[in-house]
C-alpha cells in the first residue's frame, strides 16, 4: 500500500474556487498555476521518515496476516486428507472449526486494515497540512485562482506551461521552514 494523499487537493482547489475562476477567466483577470504534489511529498521534511514507519507498521501487519492464512491452509489439508477417516460429526465439526478460524482471518484482516489507514492518516495528516497551507499561501500572495495537481491521478491535465509551474517554490518554502 502506497501513501494515498494527492488526489483530495484538485477536488479542495477546484470546488473552492471554481466560480471565481469562471467570472475572472470571462473578465481575463485570473492567473493559473500548478504543482506536483508526489515531487512536494518526496521532498517535504519528515515524509520519507513517515513513509518508512508506515512501510514498515504495514510489513508487520502482512506477517500477522500471513501466518493466519497458513494455519488456516495448513488446517485445510489437514481437514482434507483426514476427512475420509472422519465420522460424519467430526467432519461438520472440523469445518465448523474451519470456518471460524477463516472467520477469525477476515476479521483480524478488517481491523488491520483499519489501523493501518488510521496511522497513515496520523503520519500524513500534519504533512498534508503543512503542504496545503503552503500552497494555500502561495495561491493567496500570486493571487492565483485555482491551482491543479498534476501529480494526481487521473488528473486530467495533458500539458501544461512550465511558466505556472509552482512545485519549487512550494518545496523550498517548506524546506525553510514556512
Amino acid at each position: 500500500m502506497k501513501l494515498a494523499l494527492v488526489g483530495v487537493w484538485v477536488g479542495i482547489f477546484a470546488v473552492s474556487v471554481a466560480g471565481p475562476v469562471l467570472l475572472e477567466a470571462q473578465q481575463g483577470a485570473s492567473k493559473v498555476g500548478y504543482v506536483n504534489t508526489q515531487m512536494i511529498l518526496k521532498q517535504t521534511p519528515g515524509y520519507v521518515r513517515a513513509e518508512s514507519t508506515f512501510t514498515r507498521e504495514l510489513g508487520t501487519y502482512r506477517v500477522e496476516v500471513q501466518k493466519l492464512q497458513a494455519t488456516l491452509d495448513s488446517a485445510a489439508s489437514d481437514f482434507d486428507q483426514q476427512s475420509v477417516m472422519l465420522s460424519p460429526t467430526q467432519r461438520a465439526a472440523k469445518r465448523k472449526d474451519l470456518q471460524a478460524q477463516q472467520q477469525k482471518l477476515e476479521q483480524r484482516t478488517q481491523e488491520l486494515q483499519q489501523r493501518a489507514a488510521t496511522r497513515e492518516r496520523e503520519l500524513l495528516d500534519p504533512i498534508q497540512s503543512k503542504v496545503n497551507s503552503v500552497i494555500e499561501g502561495i495561491r493567496a500572495a500570486g493571487n492565483y485562482a485555482i491551482i491543479f495537481d498534476v501529480g494526481a491521478p487521473n488528473n486530467g491535465i495533458v500539458t501544461a506551461d512550465k511558466g505556472i509551474d509552482l512545485t519549487q517554490r512550494v518545496i523550498q518554502q517548506l524546506k525553510a521552514g514556512s
